[in-house]
């Protein structure tokens, strides 16, 4: 009874020595219903098909890339460090077993014992011992402490996890905006070159009508003026593409020949599909940052719980066995046998505030990760939103785009037969080719940014698991 009362007096003396932890809301942010700029629900269109998924390009580097890309590389060495440490916190809820041998001299001065001893008595002043024991170890877990410990590190796994997962969504979207943008590159420079085209019969046209005496050099140097800014504008983007090149090396972590070479194959005009349909509810389960963070959030959870039950005991269950001898060849006589047995009981009395800081600083740990979970889920959601707008706004643009280079086309082309025929001058032929100059390649820009916008929306939506052609899934 006396026993029974001491650990009972213990555990509520323990239980005093920081109060409880203090009880933090959670509650989860409130989801609007559906996306202001999405399309209307009946629209049929997948996830997938805003990916260039046939771009053979787009194909061959996605898979190099994620076959061998450091950045995936960091992903999964923290989940492996993550998996380290849940494992390790499973293993500190089993019991511990260990053995150790030894063999001990030691000397003994008989002057330690006083006078003399009686007759017939002396003392081995030298002696070695000889041992081998068996130790273990347990501690039973009564309150919870490393139980909640297993389920921190569990969710911070998950959390690593859902990282990778959003390191390749990222990667991928990085690696089909980059093809894209190559292809808008090739596409603007066919029409610059078109342009160039133009403009040098017209140079032509010019310098024969000046031969002919019947118009100013003046109208020459114009048009060779125009045909100029073409060469500019397509030497310009050589630029650009040793960008999207150098970042794709980053990328793909392949030289640049080999990017060069994929990006030299000839791929379909891109479609443009309709974006999907879909509810902001369904990006809580389809974001990986959004899945992270309440990973975190539920492992900040976990550690609140285990720093709160170091205000109780600690209990401790551990037993040797062993074989003692002074001599090597009576080690495993019958009478060597040594053994101990010991249940312990640590509680906090006095710590002057040591659990208490202990548990305040998991506290704000939890407050945190709620910020951050709250901070993700509406990232997600102006991402979503975002991606939407770009959709609408950029097929529109793109519609008066191609418009607009059709109409000045035509003008320009009307206005060299009327040139051609005597009924117009020559300055409304510039006129009408510097209209349409460059209004090819604004289309084909815009047409990239459309492209674009719907990878954008793909990765806004949390991505749909996408697996390159000729790679396992």
């Amino acid at each position: 009874m006396r026993a029974a009362f001491a650990l009972i007096a213990a555990s509520s003396l323990g239980a005093c020595v920081a109060g409880p932890p203090a009880e933090i809301a959670t509650t989860p942010p409130a989801i609007p219903a559906s996306f202001a700029f999405a399309p209307d629900e009946t629209t049929d269109a997948q996830i997938a098909s805003l990916l260039p998924s046939t771009d053979p390009a787009f194909a061959a580097l996605s898979r190099l890339a994620l076959a061998d890309a450091p950045t995936l590389g960091e992903a999964a060495a923290r989940i492996d460090a993550a998996r380290a440490g849940a494992a390790r916190a499973g293993a500190n809820r089993l019991p511990s077993v260990s053995a150790d041998a030894s063999v001990t001299g030691s000397r003994i001065n008989p002057a330690q014992f006083g006078g003399a001893l009686p007759p017939g008595i002396t003392i081995d002043t030298e002696q070695v011992t000889y041992g081998t024991n068996l130790i273990a170890s347990w501690d039973p877990d009564i309150f919870g402490r490393l139980r909640a410990q297993e389920r921190a590190a569990a969710a911070r796994l998950g959390a690593a996890t859902a990282d990778a997962q959003g390191v390749r969504l990222a990667l991928v979207a990085e690696i089909a905006a980059a093809v894209v943008d190559w292809r808008a590159l090739a596409e603007r420079q066919s029409a610059l070159e078109s342009d160039l085209a133009s403009a040098q019969r017209l140079v032509a046209l010019a310098g024969s009508r000046e031969r002919a005496g019947i118009a100013p050099g003046f109208d020459r140097v114009r048009a060779e003026s125009a045909a100029q800014t073409s060469q500019s504008r397509i030497a310009a983007l050589a630029s650009e593409r040793a960008r999207i090149a150098g970042r794709l090396v980053t990328l793909t972590a392949q030289p640049a020949q080999t990017v060069l070479d994929l990006l030299s194959q000839s791929a379909a005009e891109a479609a443009q599909p309709a974006a999907p349909a879909t509810l902001p509810s369904q990006l809580l389960a389809n974001r990986p940052d959004v899945l992270a963070a309440a990973a975190r959030l539920e492992a900040s959870d976990a550690e609140l719980y285990a720093a709160s039950a170091a205000r109780f005991p600690q209990f401790t269950l551990s037993a040797a066995l062993g074989l003692l001898a002074f001599d090597l060849g009576d080690l495993f006589s019958e009478d060597s046998l040594v053994g101990t047995a010991t249940g312990g009981l640590l509680a906090p009395l006095l710590d002057f505030g040591r659990i208490e800081a202990g548990i305040d600083a998991p506290e704000a740990d939890k407050r945190l990760a709620f910020q951050s979970y709250r901070r993700a889920v509406f990232t997600a959601l102006g991402d979503a939103e975002t991606g939407y707008g770009l959709v609408d706004a950029a097929d529109r643009e793109l519609a008066a785009a191609v418009q607009e280079a059709a109409s000045a086309q035509r003008a320009a082309a009307l206005a060299e037969t009327r040139f051609s025929a005597g009924l117009s001058n020559f300055l409304e032929v510039l006129e009408a080719r510097r209209s349409a100059d460059a209004s090819g390649e604004r289309a084909a820009a815009a047409r990239g940014r459309a492209q674009r916008a719907r990878i954008l929306l793909w990765q806004a939506l949390g991505g749909d698991g996408f697996t390159p052609a000729g790679q396992n899934s």
